[in-house]
């Protein structure tokens, strides 16, 4: 039975029988877009379907993607025919265990494996991971009881009928058999991700041979240095769209409001890329004469000189950020922009999938563009953003996976004040309280997640993710924050209590259903 299950109020998941039904209709909705769709994630069962600014996930959208469904009994259309070849060495940890698993020996697994064609379904999780399905059932496979905190990269695993290559190390509960040097994911190839979906993957026994590629000593950097950092400083832009594909997700600040008024007050597009500075103490050192916007949680300061939003800065100026009594998170906007190369159309620092320009410590620094500014403009005050112990409200639609929960924990959730923890990051908020428990225990196949989207692992404790989340996750979302909230979801800090509100029960899309605007 096909459902359609909310995000919230631009993208909901479409729930078909399997994965062969839910790549039909990806390649049905690929070869003929429905309007208003800007990105569709595939998983093991749902698509993820996120729709362009202004256009509502609704009734009437949920009928047009519907509509695409191929007719019972349609034929496959024919996928990407390019095949890669991996070589692997047959050294996994798991080997044994997958062994009796599937009632064969060692070199039976490796056999059978090598004579397999595994071709990709979809990507995510982390940029380059692919989840690669093949026709022999027995690689049907349960995860680890408990995952790994650390699984190298390059290690080769099976779990629940996917094979998948960890393109860098990270945690992870898959059946590790083996490893490859072959890189999942290379930034200086054309298109960075080797496993995309359709494409086709036999692996072989033996190890690859990588070509170093040499990378040039960056050249001096004249213009504004950092001096002091309590925290790394990053780059963001209003983020990295349209690379669901390669398992990349969009990234970018995580308070778009702030980065938006930085770049008004000095004449520059609104997603122009500029410093996100968490917290503080900053202290920054003009090279060169500039002028330069700062936004957010924070107040600049020129020796004993408080600054207004923008400012400028003469050659030789050193400008403070001190801790902000309130919020998070500040941006510091350059007329003109930073000289910066995208990377995949974006200068988003992704923290988890390592993609972007490289945090700035003590010492480093970056050039002005000097590129052509417009007019200048009032950005207005932003909004009051809480301190640490304050409670704030959140809204949220709840869903899309509200039913793995009985409404008592559903109303415990709603009605408690959750705690945000120290442990919290640009991946997500991490919450404390009384635990969640699952009223459905069954495990999750990997699905595509939205950024707000708060998901319950195990241990009962929510996690809110932010803009660095990754692409697919594996544990049920029992509610998504309005998009409305994500701003002031990023300004938060440790110790700021929690209490969400949802704007509906939850319920199903009725694609039937008749639409009241």
């Amino acid at each position: 039975m096909t459902r359609i299950l909310p995000i919230g109020p631009r993208a909901f998941l479409v729930e078909l029988a399997d994965l062969d039904a839910t790549l039909a209709l990806f390649d049905a909705l690929a070869a003929d877009p429905v309007a208003g769709v800007s990105e569709i994630v595939p998983a093991a069962r749902t698509l993820m379907v996120t729709t362009d600014a202004g256009v509502a996930a609704d009734a009437a959208l949920a009928r047009a993607v519907l509509a695409r469904q191929p007719a019972p009994g349609t034929a496959p259309a024919p996928r990407r025919a390019e095949t890669v070849e991996i070589p692997v060495i047959y050294d996994g940890e798991d080997l044994a265990e997958v062994a009796t698993l599937m009632g064969l020996t060692t070199d039976e697994v490796i056999a059978a494996h090598q004579a397999a064609t595994w071709q990709v379904a979809f990507c995510g999780f982390a940029p380059g991971f692919a989840y690669m399905t093949c026709a022999d059932a027995r690689f049907d496979l349960p995860r680890r009881p408990a995952p790994r905190t650390r699984i190298p990269a390059g290690s080769v695993a099976l779990a629940g009928r996917f094979c998948g290559i960890y393109p860098q190390a990270s945690p992870g509960g898959w059946q590790l058999i083996g490893r490859t040097e072959v890189p999942m994911f290379d930034l200086t190839r054309d298109v960075p991700a080797l496993l995309r979906p359709g494409v086709r993957a036999r692996f072989v026994t033996g190890s690859a041979r990588v070509h170093p590629v040499a990378v040039p000593d960056p050249a001096p950097v004249t213009g504004l240095r950092v001096v002091q950092t309590a925290f790394p400083i990053l780059v963001q832009d209003a983020g990295r769209m349209g690379q669901a594909g390669q398992g990349v997700s969009a990234s970018g600040a995580l308070d778009l409001g702030a980065l938006r008024r930085a770049n008004r007050a000095v004449g520059n597009p609104a997603g122009e890329a500029a410093l996100e500075i968490t917290l503080g103490p900053v202290r920054l050192r003009a090279e060169v004469a500039m002028t330069l916007a700062l936004t957010g949680a924070a107040t600049a300061r020129v020796g004993a000189q408080a600054q207004p939003v923008a400012f400028a800065l003469d050659a030789g100026d050193e400008v403070t950020i001190n801790p902000p009594a309130s919020g998070m998170r500040s941006y510091l906007a350059i007329r003109g922009g930073f000289d910066l190369a995208p990377v995949l159309g974006s200068c988003a620092t992704d923290t988890l999938a390592q993609i972007g320009p490289a945090p700035l410590m003590a010492g480093d620094a970056l050039a002005p563009a000097g590129r052509a500014a417009g007019a200048v403009t009032d950005p207005g005050p932003g909004p009051d953003l809480p301190q640490a112990g304050a409670v704030v409200t959140l809204p949220v639609t709840l869903g899309p996976r509200t039913d793995w929960f009985d409404e008592a924990t559903v109303q415990r959730f709603l009605a408690q004040e959750w705690s945000v923890t120290p442990q919290s990051s640009r991946v997500g908020i991490r919450l404390s309280g009384e635990a969640l428990t699952r009223e459905d225990a069954r495990e999750l196949p990997s699905e595509g997640t939205a950024t707000g989207a708060i998901q319950v692992p195990h241990s009962g404790q929510p996690v809110l993710f932010l803009a660095d989340h990754p692409l697919t996750g594996g544990y049920p979302v029992i509610a998504t924050l309005h998009p409305s909230a994500l701003d002031l979801a990023g300004q938060l800090p440790p110790g700021t209590r929690i209490r969400f509100a949802a704007d509906a029960p939850s319920a199903d899309i009725d694609p039937e259903a008749s639409d009241v605007s």
